[in-house]
């Protein structure tokens, strides 16, 4: 039987929005999301390709069909509000009964469909059925890497007005090529990097200021988005820089905090070298082994 766990709003819309060439959702075995409140609560609005599951008639959850548990990487369930693992409420009754079948472990969504959609109103939806093209296409939005201040994205979601205003993103952070700087764009204050993706490129040097521009919003309560062009090398190398710096993790610790976040995530080794003199100046000595086989 696998294990039964909670998990954060954040973390689930983290699951969410994952994209390689395409969103993962598109992957028949990536998320099987499920939705264990009543069916009429369902229909009238769930979390974006979320399963309903109903009972039979001893009040027991049937398993959605055309589902594959033994291979399904992620499984995640939710209700209405069930906040802990003492709740024995329908999401917990639910999980017990996927965690006979999966492999992994079945995580509950902390808060429910209330805490959830008051957090991410746009990733609510009435809509039961998707395609694969749909899947394909949806919309996808910066990963969230400090919960409802700090995110991480690529050109592509920088440009599209309508996230920004969804993330009520305050201040962008672009690390591109480009020499151009524009104080403000709409309402956002940008700060502009330019450096290229090369593992001859400094980008050691632009730490503290990147640093405390994230400070300077974040004390204020203001979100904040980092990009770079496929929103891997660049931006998650300076994201790893400002956890190193904010929470004082060591590189190791903020390199595996990452890959929660965003498991594709990947600053070329030019950058790595970088944030390991990082750790040097923000610890005061060299803690983290790069040999090791995650980096």
């Amino acid at each position: 039987m696998a294990q039964i766990l909670t998990c954060e709003p954040f973390e689930l819309y983290n699951l969410l929005n994952q994209c390689n060439c395409a969103p993962r959702l598109a992957e028949i075995n990536y998320l099987c999301l499920v939705d264990a409140r009543e069916t009429q609560d369902y229909n009238t609005s769930h979390i974006i390709t979320a399963k309903n599951v109903k009972m039979d008639s001893e009040g027991t959850f049937i398993l959605p069909e055309a589902v594959e548990f033994d291979t399904m990487q992620h499984m995640v369930v939710y209700d209405g509000n069930t906040s802990c693992l003492e709740n024995r409420g329908r999401a917990v009754e639910c999980a017990q009964v996927l965690a006979k079948v999966s492999l992994y472990p079945v995580y509950i969504v902390r808060g429910g469909f209330q805490r959830f959609s008051a957090l991410y109103t746009f990733l609510r939806t009435e809509k039961i059925i998707y395609t694969i093209t749909e899947l394909e296409n949806l919309k996808m939005y910066p990963v969230e890497i400090i919960e409802g201040l700090l995110y991480m994205g690529d050109q592509k979601q920088n440009m599209d007005t309508s996230i920004l205003q969804d993330l009520k993103i305050s201040a962008i952070i672009n690390i591109s090529q480009s020499d151009t700087l524009h104080p403000t764009r709409g309402n956002q204050t940008i700060l502009y990097i330019p450096v290229a993706d090369s593992v001859l490129s400094n980008l050691y040097s632009s730490f503290e200021k990147i640093c405390s521009f994230i400070d300077s919003h974040m004390n204020a309560g203001a979100r904040v988005l980092i990009v770079s062009s496929q929103g891997r090398s660049r931006c998650s190398a300076v994201t790893i820089a400002f956890l190193m710096h904010h929470h004082k993790y060591t590189l190791e610790d903020a390199w595996k905090y990452m890959l929660k976040c965003k498991p594709n995530m990947r600053p070329n080794t030019g950058f790595l070298q970088q944030l390991s003199d990082w750790e040097i100046h923000t610890l005061g000595t060299k803690v983290t082994n790069m040999s090791e086989s995650y980096f």
